[in-house]
C-alpha cells in the first residue's frame, strides 16, 4: 500500500555560540583535566522533515546543497559522500528504534547558514534528526538521551572528531554551563540570565560571516596533537580557556555585557595559542576593524579558521563597527538569542502508522 503523502514529521535544533572554554571539551584533554565550557543558542537552525517515501526507498536530500541520494531499505546505508551525517544518523535509528530494519523514509535536511559556519551545524543537524526520530517512534527521549545519541553518532559511529559540546547545546538551548568528566559525566547547568541581560547582549551583538567555510577536524587534529605530545603552550592556552569559562560565567550572571565582550576578546588570544590554523591573516584583518571601529571583543566561532565571527559592541557604537565589516567580504546576519533547544511536530497523518501500512 502506498503511503499518504500528508504524514510529516518535522524538527529543529538551534545553532550556537561559543563563549567561552571551547576546546577543553575535546580529546584528550577532557579525559586528562575535564572540560567547561559556556555557550548559548541562537535563533539559526537545523531543520529536518521526514516524509512518507513514495518510491518505497529511502531518499534522502540535503536541500541547501541540492544533494541527494536514494537506495534500497534491505541494510545499512554505505558511509560514503556527502550525506555521510544523514546515513548514518538513519542507520543508527533503525538499529535503535526499528529493530535493525529499514525504513522507506524522505528525509530532507536543511541550515540556516553556510556549511562550516562555526555554530555547531553538523552537530545541530545530527540533534534534530535524532529529535525526529524521537517523535517519530515515540521513544520519549529527554534532551541529555538525545544529545547523548547524536554524539556517538557523529563522534563513535561515524568517527568524525571534534568535542563534546555542540550536541548538548543543540538538544537543550538556552545560555548553559556545562562541565565535561570525568569519564562520559555531562552536567549540563542552565544559566538564569536576566531578560535585561539578554536584550542587552543582543542589542551589543553583531554576528558577521567571514565567507570562508572551514573544516573544524583538521584544527581540532592539530590541537589534539599539541595536547597529546604536552606542546606547553597549547595545553597551557587549554588551562586558561577553561578558567575562563568560568570567569564568562560570572560576568553573564551579573549582566556585565561590557565585560563579557573583554573576555571574548581575552578567550581569543588565547585560542589563537592551541593550532597554528586558528586564525588566519584575512580573519585578523577582520578583528582588528571590528576593533578599531569600538567593538568590546569577539572570536571566530567553533574551532576557528573561518566561519562565523561574533563581536560584542556598545550599542551606541554598533552601527560603525557593522560600516567597518561591510569593506570586508562575507555578511552580517540578524540573530538573537534563543531558549528552546530541539523541539519536533507532527503534521498530517501518522506518519509511523503509515510506515507500518507500508512494511
Amino acid at each position: 500500500m502506498s503511503l499518504r503523502g500528508s504524514s510529516f514529521v518535522r524538527a529543529r535544533a538551534p545553532l550556537r555560540l561559543g563563549l567561552g572554554g571551547g576546546g577543553t571539551d575535546t580529546s584528550p584533554y577532557v579525559e586528562t583535566y575535564g572540560g567547561v565550557v559556556i555557550n548559548a543558542t541562537v535563533d539559526l537552525y537545523a531543520h529536518v522533515t521526514f516524509a512518507p517515501s513514495e518510491s518505497g526507498e529511502v531518499e534522502l536530500y540535503l536541500d541547501d546543497r541540492g544533494v541527494s541520494w536514494r537506495g534500497p531499505t534491505d541494510g545499512p546505508l554505505p558511509l560514503d559522500d556527502e550525506l555521510l551525517l544523514l546515513k548514518g544518523a538513519y542507520n543508527r535509528a533503525c538499529r535503535e528504534f526499528n529493530g535493525g530494519r529499514g525504513m522507506p523514509l524522505a528525509i530532507h535536511v536543511y541550515a540556516d547558514v553556510p556549511p562550516g559556519s562555526g555554530l555547531g551545524t553538523s552537530s545541530a543537524m545530527v540533534t534534530a534528526l535524532v529529535q525526529g526520530f524521537n517523535e517519530l517512534f515515540q521513544a520519549r527521549l529527554g534532551p541529555y538521551d538525545v544529545a547523548r545519541l547524536a554524539y556517538d553518532i557523529e563522534r563513535i559511529d561515524l568517527k568524525l572528531n571534534g568535542g563534546r559540546q555542540d550536541q548538548y547545546a543543540a538538544a537543550f538551548g538556552g545560555v548553559n554551563f556545562i562541565e565535561f568528566g570525568p569519564g562520559q559525566a555531562v552536567l549540563v547547568n542552565p544559566l538564569r540570565i536576566s531578560p535585561e541581560t539578554v536584550a542587552e547582549f543582543e542589542a551589543s551583538l553583531v554576528l558577521f560571516f567571514s565567507g570562508v567555510s572551514r573544516e573544524s577536524a583538521r584544527i581540532i587534529d592539530e590541537q589534539t596533537r599539541n595536547v597529546s605530545t604536552g606542546a606547553s603552550q597549547s595545553l597551557d592556552a587549554m588551562h586558561q580557556l577553561k578558567a575562563i569559562a568560568y570567569q564568562m560565567k560570572q560576568a553573564l550572571l551579573l549582566g556585565r555585557i561590557a565585560e563579557v565582550g573583554a573576555i571574548l576578546d581575552a578567550g581569543w588570544e588565547q585560542k589563537k595559542r592551541t593550532a597554528s590554523s586558528v586564525t588566519t591573516p584575512e580573519l585578523d584583518a577582520v578583528y582588528n576593524a571590528a576593533k578599531a571601529a569600538g567593538a568590546y571583543g569577539g572570536k571566530v566561532s567553533g574551532a576557528g579558521g573561518g566561519g562565523f565571527m561574533m563581536f560584542l559592541v556598545d550599542p551606541r557604537r554598533r552601527q560603525h563597527v557593522v560600516r567597518a565589516l561591510e569593506g570586508a567580504p562575507g555578511r552580517i546576519f540578524a540573530s538573537g538569542l534563543t531558549s528552546r533547544g530541539a523541539m519536533s511536530w507532527r503534521i498530517g497523518d501518522d506518519l509511523r502508522k503509515a510506515l507500518g501500512r507500508a512494511a
